[in-house]
């Protein structure tokens, strides 16, 4: 069975995954990133962690082959395919005191922290999400920018589930920068059983 899913833009998604499922992330009109949060199933504390990622990788980037890990170094994910090969493992969700910080617009603004927190059992104070899709340049002297995402119309990144996951998905709500190409636009994620 397939199951196709549209995230409206600055909304965000939750979605139960059995292990063993295929997870198909995808930016239907090229520009957008997706804040892509998971927990293991029944286990809200046990969730998605970047640096632990990046630890266990050796790597800032992601790529096919690359697992992706919880808080406990324990695999959720492991990316079997992917079009774009630019996603950002460092930033935190954006926030309303983000928003504040460098546009001065933070009050009542959409934001992932909160598309994200509102669909979970146990909200965070803050959560460090993988942003597929997003461009961050990393200079030598350490220096970093966000950059216009690399990903085309219908460009995808493909996950298999190593655990139950309970998955949380934001089109991210940032308008005001490079983010997301200066526009909010959907994404797509489809679920699907991985073939015999």
């Amino acid at each position: 069975m397939t199951q196709v899913f549209t995230i409206e833009p600055r909304t965000g998604q939750a979605f139960d995954v059995a292990k063993g499922r295929r997870v198909t992330v995808t930016d239907p009109e090229g520009g957008q990133v997706a804040d892509f949060y998971a927990e293991r199933l029944g286990h809200p504390a046990e969730f998605i962690s970047p640096g632990v990622t990046i630890d266990c990788n050796e790597s800032l980037r992601l790529r096919v082959g690359d697992v992706i890990y919880s808080t406990h170094y324990r695999p959720l994910l492991k990316v079997l395919a992917d079009d774009v090969g630019e996603h950002d493992l460092l930033h935190p969700c954006c926030r309303p005191e983000m928003y504040e910080f460098f546009y001065a617009n933070g009050d009542g603004h959409p934001s992932c922290l909160d598309n994200i927190n509102s669909l979970l059992a146990q909200p965070q104070a803050a959560i460090t999400p993988v942003n597929l899709f997003m461009f961050t340049e990393i200079g030598i002297d350490g220096a970093i920018k966000v950059k216009a995402p690399v990903s085309r119309p219908g460009d995808s990144i493909v996950l298999e589930a190593l655990e139950d996951l309970r998955l949380v998905v934001a089109a991210c709500s940032v308008s005001e920068s490079d983010c997301n190409s200066g526009r909010c636009t959907p994404i797509q994620l489809t679920i699907e059983e991985l073939p015999a």
